[in-house]
């Protein structure tokens, strides 16, 4: 598994580039990415595939991705925007999720033309189309440092469906203002964002791609000290999105019942050393 330190609550989506992934049965070859070197406690389940995100010759982030749904659960980075501009190219990538041991890369999808097995596995470029969605990351690529680091971004496991208004409104909104506070962060900000899917009868895209009901995010900084709430969650429906506030116990109580899990802990120690943000929408 691969897991963000810090909690923010949202809903949102974006896009992607091309480079190699490693399909691993654990988070270990980038466990960097999780604060003090833990992963997300509590999260098991049947589908769940913990990836690596392997892009010129480097990792740049960790998922944690639902097959059963065809979307991640969760994407974890370390938030340090750098210059350049956003990725502009419509260009996604499928990553082979055909193989638990087979270090296999992403490829440029060729529609109509794509691996049964991969398209079994996971969404494809197809199942967006004229679905009143749009493709939101959860790792953004503002939040990347390099060109590499943005580029590594746009790839369809770090993509959920999102309200294009919720996309390019509140969650923009809610990335722009997480990078701002990393200006009074001199340490590492680890961030950790991911969805909620519905209670019940959970809406689909193409009869196959899960839609989420709701995006949160939280991040972690030891070094933070400036007076801010703890926590924030965001709506991803097309007549509401909005947001709260919220500490990282009470977001983790939210998850543990809405993922139906015996415990969650998401950061070590909960974070104890640093103030946390975290938001749910």
């Amino acid at each position: 598994l691969c897991c963000l330190l810090s909690l923010l609550f949202f809903f949102s989506i974006q896009v992607i580039q091309v480079f190699c992934l490693f399909i691993t049965t654990d988070f270990k070859p980038c466990i960097e990415f999780f604060y003090a070197k833990t992963i997300p406690q509590g999260i098991s389940g049947d589908g769940y595939q913990a990836l690596c995100q392997y892009y010129e010759s480097q990792y740049h982030f960790a998922t944690l991705y639902d097959r059963n749904r065809r979307i991640p659960l969760f994407s974890a980075y370390i938030l340090r925007p750098g210059e350049g501009s956003r990725h502009k190219k419509s260009v996604f990538v499928v990553i082979q999720l055909v193989s638990d041991k087979v270090n296999t890369g992403m490829k440029y999808q060729r529609d109509p033309d794509v691996n049964p097995d991969v398209k079994n596995s996971q969404a494809v470029n197809e199942d967006y189309r004229n679905s009143g969605y749009s493709r939101g990351h959860l790792a953004p690529s503002g939040h990347q440092q390099t060109e590499e680091d943005k580029k590594a971004t746009f790839t369809l496991t770090n993509i959920v469906p999102q309200m294009e208004k919720f996309n390019n409104g509140p969650w923009k909104i809610l990335e722009e203002s997480m990078a701002k506070r990393l200006e009074v962060c001199t340490s590492k900000m680890y961030v950790i964002t991911g969805v909620m899917p519905y209670v019940n009868d959970e809406p689909t895209i193409n009869n196959r791609v899960t839609v989420p009901e709701y995006f949160w995010t939280a991040y972690c900084c030891p070094t933070f000290t400036a007076g801010l709430k703890d926590d924030i969650v965001k709506k991803n429906t097309e007549d509401g999105h909005d947001v709260m506030e919220m500490s990282l116990e009470d977001l983790e109580k939210i998850l543990q019942k809405r993922l139906k899990m015996p415990k969650m802990s998401l950061f070590k120690n909960e974070c104890k050393e640093e103030k946390s943000f975290f938001g749910f929408g």
